[in-house]
């Protein structure tokens, strides 16, 4: 299979060693937890949660190595290779293919601001075409609140005509339904294979009904369990009630910094500090704010038993 499978991926959080290079075996095995208790369909590594952008570029083009290693199944995974530099996402993006790993996520480049379409499809094209691979599947990403750098659905589908089959999806965390809406609704969505990926479980089942293709999250990497039991809950009070329990998930981890909160409950589940460490500029949490998030995640019962 060349084409990620569709459903619920958590934007992998990355570990740290002490001297802040990434430690590619304690994330192999938490991508491997997630794919298994942790409820994930898929695993998007090295995207904004896995503070992808701040990971050495040396530990990028290893990683796909480690996971093919493993015996991670590719179909189940979408590696962030997004970079300012052209140059450095196309190696990043061979390094994942080479691996066997076709699906990739990639930022538009992020470092300049306010670049035309016409500009940013130049990037696009240019990582196709020196990539040169046909089983290349490339995920968008538009996620303006941090590059800056807004893909528009006129660009999307410049693209896709340009490029078939090779742009395969789009993973949106502007954070905003009506702009997933659009985007699917400008592609066809899953029914013309065009997967659209919102970034907030709470979206699950109003994405789902006009086309998206699961969610991409990073709240997922420790509430993956409730959004598979909303997924599986028949229409009606039992789905309403599921879909209740995730919006409050969602809403307790949206009180926090993302990616240090997530690290922390990782902390608490595995028993293993190396979990707190991040790259500058991003800081663990504040002991008073670790003491606030875990009361909070033991009101979410039974969520509380993933981190206990």
């Amino acid at each position: 299979m060349t084409k990620a499978i569709r459903g619920i991926y958590a934007a992998a959080i990355s570990p740290f060693n002490a001297d802040g290079s990434l430690d590619h075996a304690r994330l192999v095995r938490y991508c491997q937890h997630l794919m298994s208790e942790g409820g994930c369909d898929g695993v998007a590594p090295t995207g904004t949660t896995g503070e992808g952008t701040s990971v050495g570029l040396d530990d990028r083009l290893a990683l796909p190595g480690h996971f093919a290693a493993a015996g991670i199944a590719p179909e189940r995974v979408i590696f962030g290779t997004g970079a300012p530099s052209a140059r450095d996402c196309q190696m990043l993006t061979l390094s994942c293919v080479e691996a066997g790993y076709t699906n990739v996520l990639v930022l538009p480049p992020y470092y300049y601001k306010s670049p035309s379409d016409d500009g940013v499809f130049a990037y696009y094209a240019d990582l196709i075409e020196r990539v040169g691979r046909d089983d290349l599947r490339i995920y968008l990403y538009h996620f303006p609140q941090m590059s800056q750098v807004p893909l528009s659905t006129d660009l999307v589908n410049r693209l896709r005509a340009a490029y078939g089959p090779v742009i395969a999806g789009l993973k949106d965390s502007s954070g905003d339904f009506e702009q997933s809406r659009a985007f699917i609704e400008a592609t066809g969505g899953v029914a013309e294979d065009f997967d659209v990926y919102p970034s907030s479980e709470a979206f699950l089942w109003q994405g789902l009904d006009i086309g998206s293709a699961g969610i991409i999250s990073g709240s997922t990497n420790i509430f993956a369990n409730y959004v598979q039991a909303a997924l599986k809950a028949p229409a009606g009070a039992e789905r309403d009630a599921a879909m209740e329990q995730v919006r409050r998930a969602r809403a307790t981890a949206g009180k926090y910094p993302m990616m240090a909160a997530m690290k922390t409950a990782e902390a608490w589940r595995s028993g293993d500090d190396a979990w707190l460490r991040m790259a500058p500029p991003l800081r663990p949490l504040a002991p008073e704010i670790a003491k606030a998030f875990r009361a909070d995640l033991a009101a979410l019962e039974p969520a509380a038993e993933t981190v206990s």
